[in-house]
């Protein structure tokens, strides 16, 4: 009886839950660690989401800001209220026709908190690594593309 086996670099669908089964745990203890780092910079995660995403795409509006996270525009409105009440982000005009819409990018003072919460993360990161053998530092070098692959938008 012959066996179909996967060709070579090709992994079988037990192959691949049973990375997935592994790498998820620690994907999600990193991803809780840099999270406290970014507590201890004295930013919430939700505010870090935020001002991330005005970062790459100044004059976001709220709706799509609120689309992009998959929360309610009222949610989100609390917390943009919030991060211009803190003076982290500014209100825009729309340059367009629509005077109603404003748009959003971050002050002067919002670039700092996310300078120092980059700081912060890539610091802990940083140490973490530095622990590392130099064969394991390699194999963190080799997957960090295709770990991003994994989080890119697909739709």
């Amino acid at each position: 009886m012959k066996v179909d086996r996967p060709a070579a670099g090709e992994q079988s669908s037990k192959e691949i839950l049973a990375l997935a089964d592994a790498l998820r745990p620690a994907l999600l203890r990193l991803s809780r660690a840099l999270r406290r780092e970014t507590q201890r910079a004295g930013v919430s995660a939700v505010d870090a989401q935020i001002l991330g995403i005005v970062k790459k795409h100044p004059g976001i509006g709220v709706s799509e800001l609120a689309e992009r996270e998959q929360v309610s525009s009222a949610s989100m409105s609390i917390h943009v209220k919030r991060l211009v009440e803190t003076g982290w982000i500014e209100r825009t005009a729309d340059p367009g026709e629509d005077r109603r819409r404003a748009g959003l990018k971050l002050s002067p003072q919002g670039v700092r908190a996310m300078e120092a919460i980059r700081r912060r993360r890539n610091d802990w990161l940083a140490a973490r690594i530095a622990g590392l053998s130099p064969a394991a530092r390699a194999v963190l070098a080799a997957a960090a593309e295709p770990l991003m692959q994994l989080t890119e938008d697909r739709t």
